[in-house]
């Protein structure tokens, strides 16, 4: 009988309400947030910047100018794309990238774990005035969504343009000739979706902790 009136007296609250107080705890915890959206920014730009530079380095080898395979066997780069020592480049750019992007995930649902710890009695609050299980993991993961998406943004922009910047500086402007834009973007919208997946992954194990937690239990902690 109790357990049919808890039922009873649990409410859906809307998605509006869960993105307003996702929002809030972004901004509440600003310091926090900034650090974790750091992190993001660092991982996506580091993955922005490899694959901006290849696309850069396969327009410039496939403008078959004799000026611009000079200026890179100048630079000590490999203008054969077949060639052993490029696939090895290519190769320890995958690894890196792979490590940066696990570092990024640890980091996000790291920050997520410390953001439950820190709001038992929110939580425990919140489960006492009958809010849902699938409420309460809105809320942890519409958090780790709005802090991926800032920093996968802010990492593409940083990333493309740093790594623009660093070839106009060698190349000089004739790079942008042979800048192949199309490919860039496409890059950028795929590191887009690669960072929001990361955010939401390391969202889902910190939201399920919360959500399974007892509300007595999350009352009853000194935190």
């Amino acid at each position: 009988m109790a357990k049919q009136f808890e039922m009873e007296s649990q409410i859906s609250l809307p998605l509006s309400k869960a993105i307003e107080i996702s929002f809030n705890s972004v901004k509440i915890r600003f310091g926090r947030s900034l650090i974790t959206v750091s992190g993001i920014v660092l991982a996506i730009a580091f993955l922005m910047s490899i694959w901006t530079s290849n696309a850069i380095m396969d327009g410039l080898m496939g403008a078959k100018d004799s000026k611009i395979n000079l200026l890179l066997q100048q630079k000590g780069i490999e203008t054969d794309p077949d060639s052993t020592a490029a696939i090895q480049q290519r190769s320890k750019d995958n690894w890196l990238v792979v490590l940066s992007l696990l570092v990024c995930l640890v980091g996000i649902a790291n920050a997520m774990l410390m953001s439950v710890t820190e709001r038992f009695r929110e939580i425990g609050t919140m489960k006492c005035m009958g809010a849902l299980d699938g409420f309460i993991i809105k809320l942890f993961i519409l958090e780790s969504s709005f802090m991926g998406t800032a920093g996968t943004i802010i990492g593409v922009v940083v990333g493309m343009a740093l790594t623009c910047l660093l070839n106009v500086s060698s190349f000089g402007m004739v790079m942008f000739d042979y800048v192949p834009w199309g490919r860039i973007i496409e890059s950028g919208l795929i590191a887009i979706v690669v960072g929001s997946v990361l955010s939401l992954l390391g969202g889902i194990m910190p939201a399920y902790r919360a959500a399974k937690m007892e509300p007595v239990d999350a009352m009853g902690l000194e935190v």
